[in-house]
Order: structure tokens, then sequence, then C-alpha cells
């Protein structure tokens, strides 16, 4: 059987680029499921090891963008993106370069390495940047989706509502009313 994790992961993995799992799967995996058909991944990778990078995902079974393009995504220093997808299923991965982000650069070395199966170990963005980050994108685009994937993490984890980095974040970010909207979603 294919599935999104090995048609995505098992490549970057064998790359040897560093990244970490992020968003709806990232919120599943602490939280509850939901459907998705796609990953986002969070990379961080050197100029000079781009290559390695594409060399991971032949053309002839994905699409990702020209090396050009990604070197200019990764100067970018926050945003940059780029996509990943699978020709023969339609897997996609959402991948933004780690950049000079602040949130990104704290998350890093708390990045967790998790079993998927017995030929795949991954690693995921900690919980609470996961958190943050559906914070932020439920200011962006308001989409209710984001706040549902909150609750489903507290649910499962219901010491992040009073974890101090958290609250910290929250701060530092300016998403209190975010926060809020989540803690109400959420029935805490």
């Amino acid at each position: 059987m294919i599935d999104l994790f090995s048609v995505i992961l098992q490549p970057l993995e064998k790359s040897g680029v560093d990244y970490m799992v992020t968003g709806s799967v990232a919120a599943m995996t602490y939280g509850e499921p939901r459907l998705t058909n796609d990953i986002d991944i969070v990379i961080s990778v050197r100029p000079e090891h781009v290559g390695e990078l594409v060399e991971a995902f032949p053309a002839a079974d994905y699409y990702i963008s020209p090396l050009e393009v990604l070197l200019l995504e990764l100067e970018r220093g926050t945003r940059g993106h780029t996509n990943i997808v699978h020709h023969g299923t339609g897997f996609r991965a959402d991948v933004y370069f780690a950049g000079t982000d602040p949130l990104h650069q704290w998350a890093w070395p708390l990045r967790q390495r998790l079993t998927l199966s017995e030929d795949l170990t991954v690693s995921f963005a900690p919980s609470i940047y996961v958190i943050l980050r559906k914070l932020e994108f439920f200011r962006e685009g308001h989409s209710s989706k984001h706040l549902t994937d909150i609750a489903g993490i507290l649910a499962a984890n219901a010491s992040s509502v009073t974890d101090p980095e958290l609250e910290d974040w929250v701060e530092k970010l300016h998403l209190e009313r975010e926060w809020q909207a989540a803690l109400r979603e959420a029935g805490v």
C-alpha cells in the first residue's frame, strides 16, 4: 500500500536533509485524526545542499521546483516555500524553508523522532509549535479547521494549556485573541 508518509518522507529521510513534519499531519499525530492528502514540512538546508533535496525526488516520479527556484525561495529568510508532488498518487508536500524564522529556530532542537512503521521513523515538530502555527493560520485565514486541530491536541495533552513556553510564544506572536478562541473550541 502506498501512503503519504512513505511516498514523501522516505526519500526525504534518505536524502539527509534536516526536516520536521508540521501542519495537519502533526496535529493528527498529537491529537485527533482527520482526512488529508498533503503534508506540511519545514526543512533546514544550506544553499550548497539544495541539490540533494532535488535529487531525492526524481523527475520521473515527482514534481519539485527547479534548483534555481528553490535557491530563490531559500534566500527569502522567512516564508520561503515550494511543493513536492508525487505523480502516481497526487500526494503533495508543502515544504517551507526554516530560514531565519524565530519560531522555527526555537522548535528545531525540540523535534521528536517518531516511529510510524517498521521501516520509517520521522521527525515531527513539537506540539507547541504546531499549536502556535495553527493559531497563526487561523488568524490569517479564519478557517475553523485550525481551531479543531488545536482542540484535538489539547484534548490529548491537557498540560499544553498551561505550558509557560506556549504562553510566552502566544504573547510574542500577538496571538492572545486566537488562543482564547482555541481554548473556547477545546472547552477549556
